[in-house]
């Protein structure tokens, strides 16, 4: 999930004019998506946010429209920001953001997942299942390994604190390549041995290390420690001042919550404990 500093300085003000915009009459569901980010979405409606729309609009009885733009590139000004003068927005809902995040209005969450470790089996890292047992390989183990993991990311700070930096192999969160996403290090650097472990978010590392998988890959929680969280929960998002439509998503996810987590459990999503304090504000 890519965080946009820029246009967070620009949301309190937008929201004070949103704040006046009396609601509209909705004729479909109009959702905000990457078109090339599985397991959460992409343009041939495959993934687990698609298939989380879909049950939205029939919940509506509307249908699902989406406007696609990259995620990278300043997604949320150019998508549920974006307004021309005497035109609409182009989408209403974003359907997978980071709870706390500050450019939208964040729902209550509706699942928690952890970040990861990805290994292909049979490379001399089967006996690890779990964070701790990664880390109790020693020194002389852990120095033989290359480790592929996204630059500013929780996984970057987790390795440092671990004297893991030189086994770092860095990857841009930041791609300016058209066709690229993140499951990408582990669909071709880790299945090829470019790396030999990769550090990514839990929905994306069991997507491509089992759905997806074309060899049997280990995929591998990574436990929160102090400083460092490594567990992240997600809502859905809307513009600020629209209340009311923020309750109606919320509505739909306490009232679909088994079908969605149904969803998620099909993509192989490693769900984590919501901790109690997890909630949203009421804008």
């Amino acid at each position: 999930m890519i965080v946009a500093g820029i246009a967070a300085a620009l949301a309190s003000g937008a929201a004070g004019a949103q704040e006046r915009a009396p609601a509209p009459e909705r004729k479909a569901l109009r959702v905000c998506q990457d078109p090339n980010n599985l397991p959460f979405a992409n343009d041939r409606q495959q993934g687990f946010e698609n298939r989380i729309a879909e049950l939205f609009g029939k919940s509506l009885d509307l249908p699902v429209t989406y406007y696609n733009y990259p995620q990278r590139f300043v997604f949320i000004r150019n998508t549920l920001r974006y307004k021309l003068p005497g035109e609409d927005y182009p989408c209403d809902i974003i359907m997978g953001l980071p709870v706390g995040f500050g450019q939208a209005s964040v729902t209550r969450p509706y699942f928690r997942s952890p970040y990861v470790l990805v290994f292909p089996a049979g490379k001399g890292l089967d006996d690890v299942r779990s964070s701790d047992d990664f880390l109790a390989l020693g020194p002389d183990r852990l120095a033989g390994l290359k480790i592929g993991v996204f630059d500013q990311s929780p996984a970057s700070q987790w390795m440092a604190r671990h004297n893991l930096v030189d086994q770092g192999v860095p990857y841009h969160t930041i791609n300016m390549e058209m066709d690229y996403y993140p499951g990408r290090i582990i669909e071709q650097d880790l299945a090829s041995g470019k790396i030999d472990v990769a550090i990514v978010w839990g929905p994306v590392g069991s997507y491509y290390g089992k759905v997806a998988a074309k060899q049997p890959m280990h995929v591998v929680p990574i436990r929160s420690e102090p400083g460092i969280p490594m567990e992240f929960s997600v809502g859905m998002g809307v513009r600020y001042g629209e209340p009311e439509w923020k309750k109606q998503v919320e509505q739909f996810i306490d009232a679909h919550r088994a079908e969605i987590l149904s969803i998620l459990a099909e993509y192989r999503v490693p769900l984590s404990k919501e901790p109690p304090a997890a909630a949203a504000d009421g804008r």
